[in-house]
C-alpha cells in the first residue's frame, strides 16, 4: 500500500472506496445496454429499433440507475403524490413504523428475557414456544395480524379511518418478528450474572425491586444492548414485507409499486436506500452498545 496511505490511515476511505468503484464496474458489465439498429421496411424506407442487450438485458446501468432516480434524491422531501414522493420522505414514513413496532418489542421482550433468565420453570414452560415462534417468516405473521385486529377502525373528525388493521397488523408483525434477539440476549445476560452479586443484594437485604435495578439490569445491560441492536436490525428488514404486503406508502411499499410498473432503476434505488439506512441505524446502536459495554 501506498505510504502516504498508510501515514494518513487513509485506507478506511481509499479500501472502501476502491470496493465501491470496483462493484460498480461489475455491475455495469453485466448490466444490459441499448443498442440501435437501423433496418429497412418493406418499402424501402429505413427505420431505427432500439433493443437492450447484455447479461441482464433489463439491469439498468449504474448512470441509468442515477438519471431514473435522480427526481427522488435531489428533491428526498418532496411529494407529488401518495405513492410518488421524495425517497427520504419515504423512509421517514418507514422509520415512524418501525420505531413503533420495535418499542413495543422492547416493551414485550425485555420482561419475558427478565423472566426466561430468573425462573426456570418458567423456562420450562415457554422456552419450547419461543423456539417454535421464533423462525417464523413476517409473511407468516401479518396475515395472522389481520384476523386478529381486523376490528380496528380510528376515524378523524372526517370520518376518514387514521389507525385501521392493516396498522395494526403491520405494528404486530415488526414487533413480533424483532423481540425475539432482544428476549434471548436477555435471558442469556440474567444467567451471567455472577452468584456474588445477588449473594451481595442478600446480605444488604435489597428487596426484589432494588435487586432487580441495582444488580441485575446494570449487570444485563451488555446483554440487552446486543438484543436490541439485533432487534433493530430485523425490524428494518420486516419492514419491507409489510409495506409491500399492506401497501402502506414507505420504502417498501415504493419498491412493490416500482416492481409492479417494471422500474427497475427505482427498485435498485430502494435496495441502496433500505441498505444505507440499515448499516446507519446499525451504526448508531453500535455506537450506544459500545457504551453500555464501556461503563
Amino acid at each position: 500500500m501506498h505510504p502516504l496511505i498508510q501515514k494518513y490511515k487513509l485506507d478506511s476511505i481509499f479500501l472502501p472506496f476502491l470496493a465501491i468503484l470496483v462493484t460498480c464496474v461489475f455491475w455495469y458489465a453485466i448490466a444490459g445496454k441499448s443498442v440501435v439498429t437501423e433496418k429497412v421496411d418493406d418499402f424501402g424506407d429505413k427505420f431505427k429499433v432500439t433493443k437492450r442487450a447484455g447479461l441482464s438485458a433489463d439491469l439498468p446501468t449504474p448512470v441509468e440507475t442515477w438519471t431514473a432516480s435522480k427526481p427522488y434524491i435531489v428533491e428526498p422531501f418532496a411529494k407529488r403524490g401518495e405513492l410518488d414522493q421524495g425517497i427520504l420522505r419515504f423512509t421517514w414514513m418507514s422509520l415512524v413504523l418501525v420505531a413503533q413496532g420495535y418499542f413495543i418489542a422492547l416493551i414485550i421482550g425485555t420482561p419475558v428475557g427478565f423472566f426466561l433468565g430468573l425462573s426456570k420453570q418458567f423456562t420450562k414452560a415457554f422456552d419450547p414456544i419461543i423456539q417454535v415462534l421464533r423462525p417464523v417468516s413476517p409473511l407468516a405473521w401479518l396475515p395472522l395480524g389481520m384476523i386478529l385486529f381486523s376490528g380496528v377502525k380510528v376515524l378523524d373528525a372526517d370520518g376518514r379511518t387514521t389507525f385501521g388493521a392493516s396498522d395494526a397488523a403491520a405494528l404486530f408483525t415488526i414487533a413480533i418478528c424483532a423481540m425475539w434477539p432482544t428476549v434471548m440476549n436477555t435471558a442469556v445476560g440474567v444467567r451471567a450474572v455472577p452468584v456474588d452479586y445477588l449473594n451481595v443484594a442478600k446480605v444488604l437485604k435489597l428487596s426484589r425491586w432494588k435487586t432487580l435495578w441495582k444488580v441485575l439490569v446494570p449487570a444485563t445491560l451488555p446483554y440487552m444492548f446486543t438484543g436490541f441492536r439485533l432487534s433493530l436490525g430485523i425490524a428494518w428488514l420486516v419492514i419491507v414485507a409489510v409495506e409491500m404486503l399492506t401497501g402502506r406508502p414507505g420504502v417498501g411499499g415504493f419498491l412493490w409499486q416500482q416492481y409492479n410498473a417494471n422500474s427497475y432503476a427505482h427498485i435498485i434505488l430502494c435496495i441502496l436506500t433500505i441498505g444505507v439506512i440499515g448499516y446507519i441505524l446499525d451504526r448508531l446502536m453500535s455506537v450506544v452498545e459500545g457504551r453500555f459495554k464501556t461503563a
